[in-house]
Parts: structure tokens; C-alpha cells; sequence
């Protein structure tokens, strides 16, 4: 538990674990190292430790708020805009889809809830490295089909967009979500076929896609 309340606010290496719990550097990095394993820690590219996925699965019958206000938020944008909305959170370098409204019927872009994507394409990959710590964002552009150019673009607009980046035939539009104190912690996207999103889907969808994020953080 202390290694585990060591990080949780802020990342942290051996030597500032150390400082922080007490412990001996073999200790310390013993039950770090034992934690990673069990996905409660995980080390980003800086090699910093930081709170795993696990923790949120394993919290699984508290209530997540922003879990519950996606049961409203997206549904609404799925049916004013007729595709798929998907919710994602950053988990060291992927993405993972949290939440999700499908259309009933038709053609579309399915991510199941649980899904893994890369942070290296895509329009929601974008926000989650617009908004990511100076090391992660390095490491992901070193391998990302955008450049960091683009990363300022999505910092300036509020928003990213992407037509057959992750997927050949897809286009989707993506934008932050904020808690209360401002910082992103998820990115909600509309997705679905070229043919129907268009080339520029941020034209068509960001407004709509920019009033749910909205929604979605007042209820934070």
C-alpha cells in the first residue's frame, strides 16, 4: 500500500520510491517490480513508475464517475450523429476503449469495450499524445504516422481528426475530456466508414463531438 500511494499522485523512479516510503532500494524495487506484473503499477517510457490498469478493474464495483456519465453523454452523440462514439483512456503507450454507443443497425466501426489500440495512429491516439507527459509524447511520435506539428494543431483546435489512419476505410474525430482540475484524462471519439463521415469529419462532427465532451466533464 505505500509503494501503491507513492505514485499515485505523481510518478516516480526507484530512488524517489525510496524517498517516499522508506523502504530499502531492494525492497522497494522487489514490490514495485511485483506490482508491474500484476498490471496495479506500470512504468511509462521514462521509466517511471506510475498506478496500473488493474487498479481501475479491480475497483470495479465503486463507481467510476466518468464510467457513469458516459451511459448518458454518449449515447446522445451517437444518435444525433449516426455512428459509433467511443470513450478512451490512456494506459502507458495504447489506448483503451472504456465505453462505447453502436448505432442499432448498419455499417460501422465496432470497438468493443476493452480493446487495446495503438497511441501511433488515429484520431483519438492524437488527443491522448496532445495532452501527455513530454516523455510519452517522444516516445510515441517516434513511432506515429503524425508528427508533432499536427499534436499542436489538435492542442490548438481542441480537437483531432483522421480518415484510413487506423483503419483502411475509416474516418473518425476525437476531443479531450478534462476532470476538474483541467487536466485530460480520456478521449471521446465518433467514428465510422469514409463514405458516410466524409474526408474532413471534423468539419461535419466536432461541434456536436466538442459539446459532449463538455458534458461529459461537467458531470466530473
Amino acid at each position: 500500500m505505500a509503494v501503491l500511494q507513492a505514485v499515485a499522485n505523481e510518478p516516480c523512479g526507484l530512488a524517489e520510491l525510496c524517498s517516499r516510503t522508506g523502504l530499502p532500494r531492494a525492497t522497494a524495487h522487489r514490490l514495485a517490480v511485483g506490482l508491474e506484473v500484476h498490471r496495479l503499477l506500470r512504468r511509462d517510457s521514462d521509466g517511471r513508475w506510475r498506478p496500473g490498469a488493474a487498479l481501475a478493474e479491480l475497483a470495479g464495483g465503486a463507481v467510476d464517475p466518468l464510467l457513469e456519465a458516459a451511459t448518458t453523454v454518449l449515447p446522445k452523440l451517437r444518435d444525433i450523429t449516426g455512428e459509433s462514439v467511443q470513450l478512451y483512456r490512456r494506459d502507458g503507450m495504447q489506448r483503451l476503449c472504456i465505453a462505447t454507443a453502436e448505432p442499432p443497425s448498419g455499417l460501422r466501426d465496432t470497438v468493443p469495450v476493452g480493446t487495446a489500440l495503438s497511441m501511433f495512429a488515429g484520431s483519438g491516439a492524437k488527443v491522448l499524445a496532445a495532452w501527455s507527459d513530454p516523455a510519452t509524447q517522444r516516445a510515441v511520435l517516434a513511432e506515429a504516422v503524425y508528427g508533432e506539428r499536427t499534436l499542436m494543431e489538435v492542442r490548438r483546435r481542441g480537437w483531432a481528426q483522421s480518415v484510413a489512419e487506423r483503419e483502411s476505410g475509416v474516418a473518425s474525430v476525437s476531443a479531450p475530456v478534462k476532470d476538474a482540475q483541467g487536466q485530460v484524462v480520456a478521449a471521446i471519439s465518433v467514428s465510422g466508414p469514409i463514405d458516410r463521415m466524409g474526408r474532413r469529419p471534423g468539419a461535419r462532427w466536432a461541434a456536436d463531438l466538442l459539446a459532449a465532451a463538455e458534458a461529459l466533464q461537467n458531470r466530473l
